[in-house]
């Protein structure tokens, strides 16, 4: 493929994933059952993890390596960094978490549901970020981001992304909503990846010395995401080790896409 074919399948991917996810609200009836509930949550977790180490924090010690410089210091200052940017944007904005009983963020009069898509539009946006940010290494070139790599990165979120939508489509029906507007509040907190993609990409490219940087905090980010959203949710209650296969199966799928083809 070429560099612009990677590039639109690298946006289009991961969104496509969350659609179709959230169109199981047309197939499924009644609520998510809560094992397998907790199995996609832990599922979605083990991708992320791997896709943080082998997509992005990995790559970014190769490149400034590469560049002559020292490979921890820009993974360890952007890992930080990001984790610090999405517990700002977690204080900062309404949200809810699901089978949580108070919203998180800044008080508002937002009503539970949009609420929920709030919650997995602030989880949404790191992973738009990884996206962008290793499209963007591979168009810099330099060996270290290749395009099969790139594409395996929005391949495993595009997976992962999948059960996500179904997650945050079914509890909006389960609410009161109609499985149409269900549907496009589920499309909609999706939508926030390929802006954020393009916007990431954009950016890398005005300063792309700062790849490595911009690696490394897309990669905390995402960890921030994991372990503040993801894990708790799906170690709560009963079922929890459920979440924990499903964790180490996503980890490891994940981590065959990244070095099967990158």
């Amino acid at each position: 493929m070429n560099d612009l074919t990677d590039l639109a399948a690298g946006l289009t991917l991961p969104f496509l994933g969350t659609a179709l996810g959230a169109a199981m609200v047309f197939f499924l009836k009644g609520a998510m059952r809560p094992r397998l509930q907790k199995g996609l949550l832990g599922f979605a977790s083990g991708v992320m993890i791997a896709a943080a180490v082998w997509s992005l924090l990995l790559p970014a010690i190769a490149l400034q390596e590469a560049a002559g410089g020292v490979g921890w210091v820009p993974a360890v200052t952007g890992f930080l960094a990001g984790v610090g940017f999405l517990l700002l944007l977690d204080s900062l904005i309404p949200h809810l978490h699901l089978d949580a009983v108070r919203p998180e963020g800044r008080p508002s009069g937002l009503n539970r549901s949009l609420m929920l898509i709030l919650a997995v539009t602030l989880h949404n946006i790191p992973e738009g970020m990884a996206v962008g940010v290793v499209l963007a290494g591979m168009r810099a070139g330099g060996g270290a981001i290749t395009a099969a790599g790139a594409l395996a990165l929005a391949l495993g979120i595009a997976i992962q992304n999948f059960p996500e939508g179904a997650i945050i489509s079914m509890p909006l029906v389960g609410s009161g909503l109609s499985r149409g507007r269900a549907f496009c509040y589920g499309v909609l907190s999706g939508a926030v990846e390929p802006v954020g993609a393009i916007l990431t990409i954009l950016l890398t490219g005005l300063v792309t010395p700062v790849l490595p940087l911009i690696l490394s905090f897309a990669a905390g980010a995402m960890i921030y995401v994991v372990v503040e959203e993801l894990i708790p949710e799906a170690q709560a209650g009963e079922h929890s080790n459920v979440g924990t296969v499903g964790a180490a199966l996503g980890f490891a799928l994940m981590m065959l896409l990244d070095v099967a083809l990158g």
